[in-house]
C-alpha cells in the first residue's frame, strides 16, 4: 500500500505530530504542530521546541536503540500547559532519514481538573474538620459531669448546635453544587415568574433584614414575561443574592432589587431580563472579584464564616446561571457597595 497517505493522516490530527532524525532534528511538523511551535521549526533541534528533560530523554533512549514506545508527561515552562508525549521508534531503513515520531497531546484541561478535585477534598476536609472538632472536645468535656457547671454546659451545647447547624449547611451546599454541576448541561424545563418569586423571598427575609437594620427598595418592570428555566433554582439564585446583601451590608442602609428588560445583552441571544441585587455595604476589591465565584473562596474567611457562610453560595449561583444560559456579573467599588447583576434570556434558546 501506498504510504502517500500519510502526510493528509497526520495533517487531520489534532495533536502535534513531529517526526525527527537520528540527530533529533525536525523533518516533518503537522499543522497542530505548527500552531504550537507558533513557526516553522523544519530543520530545528527538538530540544528548542522541548527542553523538558523527560522529553528529552525519551528521545535519547530511542535513538539508542529502545524499542518500546516512551510515554511521559511535561510542562511548557512558559505557557504552563501540560502534555502527554508518546515517543516511538520509526527503523533505520527510512529514505528520509526519519527516525522518531513525537506526539504531544495538551492535557492541561485534565490536569487541571485533577488539582481542582484534589483542592475541593482538601477544602471540604479542612471546612468540616474544625466544627467536628469543636463538637468532639464539647462532648468529651460534657461526659464529665462534675467537671461543667449548668451555664457552662448550656454555652456549651449553644455552640455545639451553631457547629452542627455549619456542617448542615455545608453538606445542604455540597449536594446542591454537585447537583446544579451534573445538570450543567441540560436545558432546565419549566417557565419562573421572577417578579413573584422576588416578592415571596423579600417577604420570607422581611425579619432577618430589619434585625441587620436593612430594608428593601423594588424597583421591579410592571411588564416582565416569564423566564424559561425552574422556578427553584432561579429562587435558589435570587435568594442567595439577596441574603448576601442583608449580610454583607452596612446597618440601616437599603437594599435595592431592580428588573430591567434589555433587547440585547453581551452572550445572550435575543431579549433579556436583567436582575440588580445592590447593597450599601464596604464593597469588594477589584483583585478579589474574578474568583468570588470559586468555591470557598472567601474575601474575608472569619466573618464569612460568623455569617454563616460556606463559601459555595456564588459557585452555586454561577452554574445555575450558566444551565439557564445566563450571565452573572459583578461590580463592586470600596465603600460604596455591590451590584450582582443576572441576566437571563426570556425566550428560550434556539426559538
Amino acid at each position: 500500500m501506498s504510504k502517500s497517505y500519510l502526510p493528509l493522516l497526520l495533517n487531520a490530527l489534532q495533536d502535534a505530530v513531529y517526526v525527527l532524525d537520528e540527530d533529533r532534528a525536525v523533518l516533518f511538523a503537522n499543522p497542530a504542530a505548527l500552531a504550537m511551535f507558533g513557526g516553522d521549526p523544519i530543520g530545528m533541534d527538538f530540544v528548542k521546541i522541548s527542553r523538558h528533560p523527560d522529553c528529552i530523554g525519551a528521545i535519547g533512549e530511542i535513538l539508542s536503540g529502545a524499542k518500546t514506545t516512551k510515554q511521559v508527561v511535561t510542562e511548557d515552562a512558559l505557557s504552563g500547559a501540560s502534555y502527554r508525549v508518546i515517543v516511538a521508534d520509526l527503523g533505520h531503513d527510512n529514505e528520509d532519514g526519519a527516525r522518531v515520531v513525537v506526539s504531544m497531546t495538551d492535557v492541561s484541561d485534565l490536569r487541571e481538573a485533577e488539582q481542582m478535585r484534589s483542592d475541593f477534598v482538601a477544602n471540604v476536609s479542612h471546612e468540616l474538620r474544625s466544627p467536628l472538632t469543636a463538637v468532639s472536645g464539647f462532648i468529651e468535656t460534657l461526659q464529665d459531669e462534675s467537671a461543667v457547671d449548668p451555664q457552662q454546659r448550656q454555652h456549651f451545647l449553644s455552640v455545639m448546635e451553631m457547629e452542627a447547624q455549619r456542617m448542615v449547611r455545608l453538606i445542604a451546599d455540597l449536594l446542591s453544587l454537585s447537583k446544579v454541576e451534573s445538570q450543567q448541561r441540560m436545558r432546565p424545563e419549566g417557565e419562573a415568574d421572577i417578579g413573584a418569586i422576588i416578592a415571596r423571598i423579600t417577604t420570607t427575609l422581611a425579619d432577618s433584614a430589619e434585625r441587620e437594620g436593612k430594608q428593601f427598595e423594588l424597583k421591579l418592570t410592571t411588564d416582565m414575561p416569564p423566564v424559561p428555566g425552574s422556578e427553584d433554582e432561579l429562587t435558589q439564585v435570587l435568594q442567595n443574592l439577596i441574603e448576601n446583601a442583608i449580610k454583607y451590608g452596612r446597618r440601616d442602609t437599603t437594599v435595592t432589587i431592580e428588573t430591567r428588560l434589555m433587547d440585547t445583552v453581551p452572550g445572550i441571544n435575543g431579549p433579556a431580563l436583567v436582575i440588580d441585587v445592590k447593597d450599601e455595604g464596604e464593597g469588594i476589591a477589584q483583585r478579589h472579584i474574578p474568583r468570588l465565584t470559586e468555591r470557598f473562596y472567601r474575601v474575608d474567611t472569619h466573618r464569612s464564616r460568623n455569617k454563616g457562610g460556606t463559601g459555595l453560595g456564588l459557585a452555586i449561583v454561577k452554574h445555575i446561571v450558566h444551565r439557564h444560559r445566563g450571565r452573572l456579573q459583578i461590580s463592586s467599588k470600596q465603600d460604596a457597595g455591590s451590584c450582582f447583576s443576572v441576566s437571563l434570556p426570556t425566550t428560550r434558546p434556539g426559538r
